[in-house]
C-alpha cells in the first residue's frame, strides 16, 4: 500500500525546455539547435542545479563564447522563460490527491535562487508538505544522496512511497533504495497509475 506521493516538477509538474527561452532570441532553428547542444545546454545548467555558483558559471561561459555572451546573460537573468507552463492534467492530480489527504511531497533539480522566484507564484507548491530542492542542498538527482537525505525529512518509508519522475536514470536510482516508482510520460497514464494504486478514484 502507497501512503505517501513524491513528485519531481521539471517536465513532471511544468513544461520546461531551454528552448522555449532561446527561441525568442534566435530566429534561425538550426543555429537554436546548435546553441543548446554546445553552449547553454542542459548538461551545463545541470552544474546550476547541482549548486554551482551561477555567476561563476556564466562568467566562465561567456569567455568561451564571448559572441554569446548577452544569450548567456538571458540565461540567468529569464530562466523562467523556459518554463511557459504546466504539463497538461498534472496539476489537477496533486489537487486530487492533496484533496484526497494523500501526503505530498517533492524531490527537485533546481537552482536554488531559480527556484524561490519560480515556487513563490505557484500555488500548488503549498498542497506539499516539504521540498527537497537540489540547488539548496547542493546535491542532485539521481545521486542516492538526495534520497537519502529526503527520507530523513519527510519521514516515509521506500516500500510505501511512490516517485514519480520523467527520467530514467532518477527512477532507477529511486527504484533500487526500495522506493516504488513511476516513469512519467503524461498525466493520462499517471492517472491510471494512481487509479490502480488505490490512491484516486476514478
Amino acid at each position: 500500500m502507497i501512503d505517501t506521493v513524491v513528485f519531481d516538477v521539471g517536465r513532471v509538474l511544468y513544461r520546461w525546455d531551454l528552448r522555449f527561452l532561446f527561441g525568442k532570441l534566435i530566429a534561425d532553428e538550426a543555429e537554436l539547435e546548435w546553441f543548446v547542444t554546445n553552449v547553454v545546454t542542459e548538461k551545463w545548467h545541470f552544474e546550476h542545479d547541482a549548486g554551482r555558483d551561477l555567476g561563476e558559471m556564466v562568467a566562465e561561459r561567456k569567455l568561451i563564447y564571448p559572441d554569446h555572451a548577452h544569450l548567456i546573460d538571458a540565461y540567468a537573468t529569464r530562466f523562467e522563460e523556459s518554463i511557459p507552463g504546466p504539463v497538461p492534467g498534472s496539476i489537477e492530480l496533486v489537487e486530487r490527491l492533496d484533496e484526497a489527504g494523500v501526503p505530498l511531497f517533492a524531490i527537485t533539480n533546481f537552482a536554488a535562487g531559480f527556484w524561490e522566484e519560480f515556487c513563490s507564484t505557484r500555488p500548488v507548491f503549498d498542497r506539499f508538505r516539504d521540498i527537497v530542492v537540489s540547488g539548496v542542498e547542493k546535491m542532485a538527482k539521481p545521486d542516492e544522496a538526495i534520497f537519502r537525505l529526503a527520507e530523513q525529512r519527510f519521514g516515509n518509508k521506500p516500500a510505501t512511497t511512490l516517485f514519480i519522475d520523467d527520467n530514467p536514470a532518477n527512477v532507477k536510482a529511486a527504484k533500487k533504495l526500495g522506493w516504488q516508482v513511476h516513469h512519467f510520460d503524461g498525466a493520462d497514464a499517471l492517472e491510471a497509475d494512481l487509479v490502480q494504486r488505490g490512491l484516486l478514484s476514478v
